[in-house]
């Protein structure tokens, strides 16, 4: 196989590849303005609560070691 065919080849699959990305996409499903908006809260309640948690743990831990390390 030519250098030359291979690029063509090359070129008609990522034609294929993104027709197919197109006709997956028209498959979605988008979420209508109430529910993105209940997502969006609960994905920033939860990394909030994520957030305080590592906090109450990473400051456990560092008092823990100035313990032992008797700071």
């Amino acid at each position: 196989m030519s250098f030359i065919s291979r690029i063509g080849t090359g070129f008609r699959r990522t034609g294929v590849f993104f027709g197919d990305v197109w006709s997956e996409l028209k498959k979605v499903r988008w979420p209508n303005r109430k529910e993105l908006t209940t997502y969006t809260v609960v994905v920033l309640i939860t990394v909030t609560l994520l957030a305080v948690f590592f906090y109450l743990i990473d400051l456990g831990i560092s008092r823990l070691i100035d313990l032992v390390l008797g700071k």
